[in-house]
């Protein structure tokens, strides 16, 4: 049975939750997010993350499919069409949301547990949507981890959630800064493989079959200085049209595919 049923917008829950939908401040302060979507809410619980409370509307989603989707103990607030779209991030979705707590995500705290990583270094990403996508194509890979380097958003930013289509949970993510990233690859003797358009060798002449961290940067400024100083090597997607870069999603996605090839054949 739902613990109670909440029919007002100006309920302080749902003054509260409203708040972490829409600003990273308070998700930080709380240590606290909003899931939407019966999908992602699956994966979360499956990436391990810890559901507080299940909020449903139950002319879309009914308390025994609650019960099915649940499998840890959390508070279930029954909610009414008007809290159900104060609170709802998309136009169309199946009438459940739910709070879960953040992990942390510090570099500090990433375990590499295979001898021949591939990971996925983003620096300063500013747009949710190509996060989003970035963490679709290293889920799709299998990526042992993605690293956020100097983060422009929170991971936890409901764009990021939706573009992600829940992949934010799916994989091993941490963040850092430039300096603290670099320390912790070279101190793991993983190579470093810098997509840049300066002193670059074409990506597919490289071995990515060892240790590799493939790092990209924003189409707009690229990666900084301290990424290209520390390069194993430089690598660059051969361009045949007119411009001279591609969105950073899709760079990260031929990078990465062809790291996953080579592999296949080691």
């Amino acid at each position: 049975m739902p613990t109670k049923s909440i029919t007002s917008i100006q309920n302080q829950i749902i003054r509260q939750l409203t708040q972490l939908k829409d600003k990273s401040r308070e998700r930080k302060k709380t240590g606290l997010f909003l899931i939407e979507g019966k999908r992602e809410i699956s994966l979360a619980l499956k990436g391990g993350y810890e559901i507080e409370t299940i909020l449903f509307y139950p002319e879309l989603f009914s308390l025994d499919q609650v019960n099915d989707l649940i499998n840890q103990p959390a508070s279930i607030i029954e909610i009414s069409k008007e809290v159900y779209q104060k609170l709802a991030y998309r136009d169309t979705t199946e009438g459940i949301l739910a709070v879960a707590k953040t992990k942390a995500s510090s570099i500090d705290n990433l375990a590499i547990k295979t001898e021949t990583p591939l990971i996925l270094v983003v620096e300063a990403p500013e747009k949710p949507g190509n996060i989003g996508a970035i963490l679709r194509t290293a889920d799709a890979a299998n990526v042992d981890a993605v690293i956020i380097a100097n983060p422009k958003t929170d991971l936890y930013n409901p764009n990021i959630i939706r573009s992600s289509v829940g992949c934010v949970f799916t994989n091993k993510i941490a963040t850092g800064t430039t300096a603290e990233i670099i320390s912790f690859l070279k101190a793991k003797n993983i190579s470093i493989y810098c997509a840049a358009l300066k002193a670059s060798v074409e990506y597919d002449t490289q071995d990515f079959a060892k240790p590799t961290a493939i790092v990209v940067g924003t189409e707009a400024t690229g990666l900084s200085n301290d990424w290209l100083n520390n390069s194993t090597q430089n690598i660059i997607i051969p361009m045949q049209g007119e411009i001279d870069s591609m969105n950073v999603s899709v760079a990260a996605g031929i990078l990465i595919f062809e790291a996953k090839r080579q592999r296949r054949f080691k």
